[in-house]
């Protein structure tokens, strides 16, 4: 598959803008506004999310012992809290080929 260009925040903006006959800076406030409001999610229930796309969760990791892979010698990874996106079953279907 050739190498292709992915598609900057402008150009994102531009799209929908011309695609709803919309101002980019309208076009610009909404994603703005969907930030906030999957930040603010997030804090509240630990989950967002995007019908059709994504789904946004918090997950907590528990502490374990890792391991340097420069020397060897064990370590201990504090436990902490990481943001992952799940990619809704549709979407992969539609993009990703049948096995």
């Amino acid at each position: 598959m050739a190498e292709a260009r992915r598609m900057g925040k402008s150009e994102l903006y531009a799209h929908f803008a011309d695609r709803f006959d919309m101002k980019r800076a309208d076009v610009r406030a909404i994603f703005e506004e969907l930030n906030a409001l999957c930040e603010a999610e997030l804090h509240r229930a630990g989950e967002f999310t995007v019908p059709g796309m994504v789904k946004v969760v918090l997950q907590r990791r528990k502490a374990r012992i890792g391991r340097n892979p420069a020397t060897g010698e064990d370590i201990r990874i504090p436990a902490k809290t990481v943001v992952k996106a799940r990619i809704i079953k549709q979407l992969k279907d539609a993009v990703l080929p049948r096995r």
